[in-house]
C-alpha cells in the first residue's frame, strides 16, 4: 500500500543531497536526508508483491548510483505493529444491518508517527475499464478525511455519518493515517493503513433502513455482469479430495492465511470448515484462483451442501504475476470480485444461491496427486517410481533434470565422526534449484553443518518473513529449518535441516511425467528405467554398491551448469571437481552383536534399514535418528499423496433430505422423503471403487391419496 517511511543504513549522505527513490525504474518519490546523513524515502503503492528494484539518487534524479531490494508484501502479511486497528472489525463491516450501530474506535500505535496531530482518511479501491482489456486498471482513491488535526494518542472514536452520495459507490477500502502537516489525499507520504474491509459503515440511509433488500439488488446486478464476463471454472486446477492431500501438494497448494488449521481454524468466509489451502498459483489465462476448504474429518466442503464450502476466485487472493493489472492485483481484486460480492449475497442478504451459482465447489475427481522422490540421509534415495537405493559419493550431482526446464542439483560433504575425524561418509550439505529463468535458489548448511541458509541468486536472503515472492518462484520457511521452494510448473521443493544433512523431497505434478532424469529417476511409474545414465542406456535395478556409485558419478554437474554459490575458498578447492574419485565410503556395514553401539541402534531405529545403516556407518545415534525423521516424513507425504476416488456430489431429492456429504470411495449416502412423499430410487447409495454410485437416482413423489399421509419408509424398503 506505500506509506512505509524506511531508512537507508548502509551510506552516509551530505546534508545537502536532494534524495529521490525510483522504483521498479519508473515510480519516483522525494526522499531527505536526517541530520546524521541517512536517507530517508516513503514507499509506493506498487500494485505488486515480491521483491522490487530500488534505486537511489543524491542528485535530485539525474544518476542512481545506489541500489537495492524492496520487499512489497501482501496486505495481509503486514505485521499488527506497521498498522491501524479497527476494534471489532466485524462491527465495521456490518454497521447499518440488524444489531449493529453505535461507535466506532480505530486504535494505532503513537509511535510509528513521528507527528502531534495526525489525520484519518477513507480510501476507495476500484478498478475500471473494459475487463480482460488493455484499458482495465487499478485505482485506489482518496475519498474523504474523518478527523483533522487528532491528537497522535493512538486512538480515535467516533459515530459514522453516511458517507457523500459519490463516495458511497466506494464499498471496500481502508482508513489511513497521516501527519496533519500534509494535503488531504496526498500520495507518498508517512502512513499508517487499516486492514482492506467492506465498508458498511459509511453506506447511506438506503442501507441502513434496509440492508437485506440494497444487498439483494446489489447482489442480482453483480450477477447478471459476472455472468457476462469469460467463464473461468474450466480453466482452475481441481482441489484436493482430502486436508491430507492437500497440505501434502505442497508444490501447487498453500494454507490459506484466512482459514490455517495451524493458527486456530478462524474461518470467518468458511463457517464449518477447519482448513482451507489456496493453489497457489493463478490460471493460466485468466489469473484465477481456487481455493479448497475442508472439515474436521479431513473432506473437503462442497458449497452444494454449506456456504462455508470450497469457492473459485475470479480475481486471486494472493494476485498472478506479473501483477499490476486487474484481476492480478494482489488482495484486491480478489476483494472486488469475490469478497464485496459475498458480502452483498451472503453476509448482508440471505441470496447466496446467486453466488454459489457463480462460484461452485470444484469437486476432485479430476484431481490428480503429484509424485514424490526423497534423498536423505547418508545419504538414501527414493526415486518417483518408488526405487530405494544408496549412493555415497562426494561432490555435485543432479538430482533432477527435466525437458521442462527444472533443474535440482545436490551437493554431499564429508562428515566427521563424533571423535572429529573424517569418516567415510557423506550427506547432502546444499541444494541448487531453478526453472526456466526463475530466481536460483540454495538452501544449504553452514560449514558446521548446524544451520540452514537461503541464498538467492547467489547472495544470502534475510528471512524475516515466512513467505517470499521471487521471479518465478515462491519460497517459504516453515518450523524446524523447513524450506519450501514453488514453481510456476508446480513442482515443489522441500528442504530440511536434519541433524548434519539436508534432507529433500521433491514433488512433480503429472505434467512431468516422462521428462525427469537424474538421481531421483525417471518419473512414469516403470522403476525398471530409473538407473538411466547420461547418454541414455539403462543400468538393471539390482545393481551392486560400486555400480550405484559408478551410476551416481555419472550424473555429477558439470562446471559450466552448476547452480552453486562459491563464497569461500573452502567452497572453490573442494568442489572444482564436481565428482570426487578419491573418496572412497563404506558400501556396505555388518551388525555386531558385541558392538556396543547396536543395542542403542535397534531401540533408536527399529526395523528402519536406512537408519540402522547410518547409525552404523557414522557412529552417531543422532543422524540414525534425523535418518529415521526424513524416511517418516516422506512415507507420511507418499501415504497422503495416494490416490483418492471420488463419484462426485449427489443432489438431495425435492420434497426429501440427504445424509451423508462425503462423495469417495466407501461413503455412503442416505435419502429419505419429507412426510406425505415416497422415494423412488435407492435409499442408499455407495461410491464404488471405479468412481461411480451403486443404486438408483432417488426421487421424492407424491404418496397416493389412498395412503396416510403419516406412513414412514420402512428401513431398507426401495419403492
Amino acid at each position: 500500500m506505500g506509506g512505509r517511511d524506511f531508512v537507508i543504513l548502509t551510506t552516509i549522505f551530505n546534508t545537502s543531497s536532494v534524495v529521490k527513490c525510483r522504483f521498479n525504474k519508473e515510480i519516483v518519490v522525494n526522499g531527505s536526508v536526517d541530520v546524521y546523513g541517512r536517507a530517508h524515502c516513503v514507499s509506493p503503492l506498487l500494485y505488486e508483491t515480491g521483491r522490487i528494484p530500488i534505486e537511489v539518487s543524491v542528485d535530485g534524479g539525474s544518476t542512481y548510483p545506489h541500489s537495492g531490494t524492496w520487499l512489497s508484501v501482501h496486505p495481509g502479511k503486514v505485521s499488527e505493529s506497521e498498522k491501524c486497528t479497527l476494534v471489532n472489525e466485524t462491527k465495521w463491516q456490518y454497521y447499518g444491518t440488524p444489531h449493529y450501530g453505535g461507535s466506532l474506535t480505530v486504535h494505532w500505535n503513537p509511535d510509528m508517527l513521528k507527528t502531534d496531530l495526525v489525520d484519518i482518511e477513507v480510501w476507495g479501491y476500484t478498478e475500471s475499464g473494459e475487463p480482460y482489456t488493455a484499458t482495465w486498471s487499478p485505482s485506489w482513491k482518496y475519498l474523504y478525511t474523518l478527523v483533522h488535526k487528532h491528537l497522535n494518542n493512538g486512538d480515535f472514536t467516533f459515530i459514522p455519518k453516511p458517507a457523500a452520495a459519490e463516495h458511497r459507490v466506494f464499498e471496500f477500502g481502508s482508513l489511513r493515517i497521516v501527519p496533519s502537516k500534509y494535503d488531504d489525499g496526498e500520495w507518498n507520504i508517512h502512513s499508517i493503513w487499516s486492514v482492506d474491509h467492506a465498508m458498511a459503515w459509511h453506506l447511506g440511509e438506503d442501507f441502513r433502513k434496509d440492508s437485506a433488500g440494497w444487498a439483494r439488488d446489489k447482489c442480482l446486478k453483480w450477477h447478471a455482469s459476472d455472468k457476462k464476463l469469460p467463464d473461468f471454472l474450466s480453466e482452475i486446477i481441481d482441489c484436493p479430495c482430502t486436508q491430507a492431500q492437500s497440505r501434502a501438494d505442497m508444490g501447487r497448494f498453500h494454507p490459506d492465511y484466512g482459514c490455517d488449521i495451524d493458527s486456530g481454524s478462524v474461518c470467518t468466509y468458511h463457517q464449518g470448515a477447519k482448513h482451507c489451502v489456496r493453489a497457489i498459483y493463478g490460471s493460466p489465462k485468466y489469473a484465477a484462483g481456487q481455493q479448497c476448504c475442508y472439515d474436521e474429518r479431513g473432506i473437503q466442503v462442497l458449497t452444494s451442501d454449506s456456504v462455508g464450502g470450497s469457492t473459485p476466485d475470479r480475481g486471486h487472493d494472493w494476485g498472478s504475476p506479473p501483477y499490476r493489472k486487474p484481476p492480478r492485483v494482489p488482495g484486491f481484486s480478489h476483494w472486488l470480485y469475490d469478497v464485496i460480492t459475498f458480502y452483498y449475497c451472503c453476509l448482508w442478504s440471505h441470496n447466496c444461491q446467486y453466488y454459489l451459482e457463480l462460484r461452485p465447489s470444484s469437486d476432485c475427481r479430476t484431481y490428480k496427486p503429484p509424485k514424490i522422490a526423497s534423498a536423505f540421509g547418508d545419504p538414501h534415495f527414493i526415486t518417483f517410481d518408488g526405487v530405494n537405493y544408496t549412493f555415497k559419493g562426494k561432490g555435485e550431482y543432479i538430482l533432477v533434470s527435466s525437458n521442462k526446464s527444472l533443474v535440482i542439483q545436490g551437493r554431499t560433504q564429508i562428515v566427521k565422526y563424533a571423535n572429529g575425524s573424517a569418516s567415510t561418509v557423506a550427506g547432502f550439505s546444499s541444494v541448487a534449484m531453478q526453472e526456466g529463468s526463475s530466481d536460483i535458489i540454495e538452501v544449504r548448511l553452514t560449514e558446521d553443518l548446524v544451520k540452514v541458509e537461503v541464498l538467492l541468486n547467489h547472495e544470502p536472503l534475510s528471512f524475516n518473513r515466512t513467505w517470499i515472492d521471487l521471479k518465478g518462484a515462491f519460497l517459504f520457511y516453515g518450523a524446524d529449518k523447513r524450506v519450501t521452494a514453488m514453481f510456476s510448473s508446480g513442482a515443489g521443493v522441500e528442504v530440511s535441516g536434519r541433524g548434519r544433512f539436508l534432507s529433500i523431497n521433491v514433488l512433480l505434478p503429472e505434467e512431468f511425467m516422462n521428462q525427469t532424469q537424474g538421481l531421483m529417476g525417471v518419473m512414469n511409474n516403470n522403476p525398471n528405467d530409473d538407473f538411466t545414465l547420461r547418454d541414455g542406456r539403462v543400468l538393471l535395478t539390482n545393481l551392486t554398491s560400486e555400480e550405484l556409485f559408478q551410476f551416481g558419478a555419472d550424473w555429477a554437474v558439470t562446471n559450466d551448469g552448476s547452480l552453486f554459490t562459491y563464497d569461500s575458498t573452502w567452497l572453490i578447492d573442494n568442489y572444482q571437481v564436481k565428482h570426487d574419485p578419491n573418496f572412497f565410503p563404506t558400501f556396505s556395514v555388518q551388525e555386531n552383536p558385541s558392538d556396543p553401539i547396536t543395542e542403542d541402534m535397534k531401540i533408536v531405529c527399529g526395523n528402519d534399514s536406512f537408519c540402522r545403516f547410518d547409525v552404523l556407518t557414522t557412529r552417531d545415534l543422532d543422524v540414525g535418528i534425523a535418518t529415521l525423521m526424513s524416511h517418516a516424513n516422506y512415507k507420511n507425504l507418499s501415504q497422503s499423496l495416494q490416490p483418492v476416488v471420488s463419484c462426485g456430489w449427489l443432489e438431495t431429492p425435492k420434497n426429501g433430505k440427504k445424509e451423508g456429504t462425503c462423495y469417495l470411495y466407501n461413503y455412503e449416502v442416505i435419502f429419505t422423503c419429507n412426510t406425505g412423499y415416497i422415494l423412488v430410487g435407492s435409499y442408499s447409495r455407495k461410491c464404488q471403487a471405479d468412481g461411480t454410485w451403486s443404486g438408483q437416482t432417488s426421487h421424492c413423489v407424491s404418496a397416493p391419496k389412498s395412503q396416510n399421509s403419516d406412513i414412514k419408509r420402512p428401513f431398507g424398503i426401495k419403492y
